[in-house]
């Protein structure tokens, strides 16, 4: 057997953790500014729910539009660093930058400026980000590849997340700023990492590729529901289904622990904190439970707990919620809204690790990024639609936060339906035996180094 093909019937543990950087410093950024760009335009310009929820889906609007294009363009870009690093280390800076501005502007126009450039610098390197672990893993590792950049992600989240609690608590006129800067200087750390130590396979051209480069994310949409692709529609529109019902939630979870509960801003940040735990500890465990089970029974678990967990939180009185059982650290005081949260952060891996593996499973390597595309497509979309839904169901309901926890249920039951149907998507032998006849000793380098 030869060396090459040796690798394939390992995971290189190492280079994935190295891989993992870039989503690490895409999670510290996102998790910041879910957090505390709303208690900003709560606290210092006064808007309203609806409003908040239209600032915060920008985001979304802004990956909605460049990340599947840019997968597509990632798929067809060929230079001496590879084709997914010049994407970050282009976007990841000139994110940095406009994040650590925003909560130094005093006007709404000001701080739009910051955030919107701030998005679309992250829309413009996130997919290339992912599209890094389909192309240097084989598909029986894929869920476990995930499971490790997704543990990355969540150490970025509960890293960003419980560092800006303690940094907004400091006696210090800017300490409401800390929290950002401290982002922008985790972002280009990671951007670092990873264009320093990280090298991309070699990429040979084989037929097919010719097409690619003339493909869009229109193609890629044409080619899932005309091709008769049943189950990269049933897993697309599942996708649309779970981040409704997630994003709706995440955007206002912070403003529903001050504004329902009675939290801290301190506290309501960690309530997101408590999420991103779970989820950093069981990312690793997902993607071994969906490689060992099956990708699509640990998607459908997933979902049984999230229905359950987000079901409780509407149900459950707020004053069994805020019943306390000690103290943690990071996680703050150790509350039963805090125990559902954790178990909800464990659904969320269940699902979160195992989705992509199936969707990039579903097509070739010379159009994985043009599925992740479609794949951040259809969760942007959701995105845009979930916090507008929220925004505008606490509207409605006189300003009740409580409330936010109506929605996620049910689009959670709806993806468990799509995805009962499903039968493609797990590991797929004929694209290792095709991953393993591509693999170059290019990217032996970095083997060396670890």
């Amino acid at each position: 057997m030869s060396h090459s093909m040796e690798k394939q019937d390992r995971i290189q543990w190492g280079k994935l953790f190295l891989i993992g950087f870039g989503f690490f410093g895409v999670s510290v950024l996102w998790s910041l500014y879910n957090t505390y760009v709303p208690l900003l335009l709560d606290a210092k310009f006064g808007l309203d729910s609806v409003a908040i929820s239209i600032i915060m889906v920008l985001d979304n609007i802004a990956a909605f539009l460049i990340q599947p294009a840019v997968g597509v363009w990632s798929d067809n870009l060929r230079t001496k660093i590879g084709r997914r690093l010049p994407f970050i280390i282009v976007g990841a800076p000139l994110a940095a930058v406009a994040f650590g501005l925003i909560p130094l502007a005093q006007t709404l126009p000001v701080l739009l400026a910051c955030t919107v450039t701030t998005l679309l610098a992250m829309a413009f390197w996130r997919t290339p980000v992912v599209a890094l672990m389909p192309d240097v893993t084989p598909s029986k590792f894929r869920s476990q590849a995930n499971g490790v950049i997704n543990f990355m992600g969540g150490l970025g989240l509960v890293l960003g997340t419980s560092v800006g609690a303690a940094l907004v608590k400091m006696d210090h006129p800017l300490a409401g700023a800390f929290p950002f800067w401290f982002g922008s200087i985790l972002v280009i750390l990671a951007a670092v990492l990873v264009f320093i130590f990280v090298r991309e396979p070699e990429y040979e051209k084989h037929e097919g590729e010719e097409k690619s480069k003339s493909a869009s994310t229109l193609d890629g949409l044409k080619e899932v529901f005309t091709g008769k692709q049943r189950d990269a529609i049933l897993i697309f529109l599942a996708i649309f289904f779970w981040f409704i019902a997630y994003n709706a939630i995440e955007t206002f979870l912070s403003l529903y622990g001050r504004n329902f509960l009675g939290l801290s801003d301190s506290g309501a940040g960690q309530l997101i904190t408590s999420v991103g735990a779970s989820f950093l500890l069981f990312a690793i465990p997902a993607g071994l439970i969906g490689a060992k089970f099956g990708r699509r029974r640990t998607i459908l678990t997933g979902l049984a707990i999230m229905v359950l967990t987000m079901s409780s939180m509407f149900f459950i009185p707020k004053d069994i919620l805020l019943t306390t059982h000690g103290r943690i650290p990071i996680l703050g005081d150790f509350m039963n809204v805090t125990i559902i949260l954790l178990l909800a952060g464990i659904g969320w891996a269940l699902i979160n690790i195992n989705s992509l593996p199936m969707v990039v499973d579903l097509t070739t390597k010379d159009r994985v990024g043009t599925y992740t595309g479609l794949y951040y497509f259809f969760s942007t979309l959701s995105a845009i639609i979930g916090p507008l839904l929220n925004g505008l169901i606490v509207k409605l309901s006189g300003g009740d936060y409580g409330q936010i926890m109506l929605v996620g249920p049910i689009f959670m039951a709806l993806a468990f339906l799509a995805i009962v149907f499903v039968k493609r998507g797990e590991i797929n032998p004929e694209a290792d035996r095709r991953h393993a006849k591509d693999y170059t000793e290019e990217y032996e380098g970095i083997d060396a180094i670890l």
